[in-house]
């Protein structure tokens, strides 16, 4: 059976959830609940959020045929990544300033502090991934 519990932990990388002994409260919950040995350290890290997946697509408009495309238009990102983080990798993958790019959402600029988890569950909650957004390209003369 301990064999067989290991092995379960081991398969989803898991430290095994272990039952505090009566002496040892000190690290552990005094109600003697199961703890796990998580490394509270790196709990910071983006890699272990949940994740989100984008669909980015240029908004067509007939003089805009000429400019920046993207190769690659699917992405997958934390949820506590930001529209001015999107913008950025955009602005970069594109070789524009990051004035001449706008995401916009239903036609709608979206602000730069929005995280994808806000605008996930008040504009997307219920649909099937991956969440659809438009980016347009400024005029540079403007």
């Amino acid at each position: 059976e301990e064999k067989r519990i290991r092995e379960f932990y081991q398969s989803r990388g898991l430290d095994r959830v272990t039952q505090p002994s009566s002496e040892d409260t000190v690290g552990g919950d005094p109600m003697g609940l199961p703890y796990s040995t998580f490394d509270h350290s790196r709990a910071h890290y983006f890699r272990y959020d949940e994740h989100v997946s984008l669909c980015l697509e240029k908004q067509s408009s007939s003089k805009d045929k000429g400019k920046a495309v993207l190769q690659q238009k699917y992405v997958r990102c934390s949820v506590r990544a930001q529209i001015r983080h999107l913008r950025r990798v955009l602005c970069h993958r594109l070789e524009l300033p990051l004035q001449h790019v706008q995401i916009l959402f239903n036609n709608e600029a979206l602000p730069d502090h929005m995280t994808m988890k806000q605008l996930w569950l008040s504009r997307w909650f219920g649909k099937p991934a991956p969440l659809l957004l438009h980016y347009s390209i400024k005029d540079k003369r403007r």
